[in-house]
């Protein structure tokens, strides 16, 4: 038991539980924030549609739905950039440095 929790202790097991809880809590918050605020902005903005998401160009039978591969990319950016700053406003960026 000893060994585990001195294993606990060195590699920040417990830091990196707290972080993936996080992380799933942030990227619930970044495409809350996309989906709900960005997109119809972005929709009214770009065209008479209610989201971006439902932007859309036909090419033959079939509609390719850019507005949705868009609002995935915009997802992606402000997702890491949350991430950035905050391990940079944290100083994590020198955590994993060998002793």
């Amino acid at each position: 038991m000893k060994g585990f929790i001195e294993f606990i202790r060195e590699r920040g097991v417990v830091g990196f539980a707290v972080a993936f809880i996080l992380g799933g809590a942030i990227t619930k918050l970044v495409a809350s924030l996309v989906t709900d605020i960005v997109n119809p902005i972005l929709g009214v903005v770009l065209s008479k549609t209610r989201s971006l998401e439902t932007m859309y160009f036909r090419f033959g039978q079939n509609k390719i739905l850019w507005g949705h591969f868009v609002s995935s990319c915009l997802d992606f950016l402000i997702l890491a950039l949350v991430v950035y700053f905050v391990v940079k406003g944290l100083g994590l960026e020198k955590v994993d440095k060998k002793k």
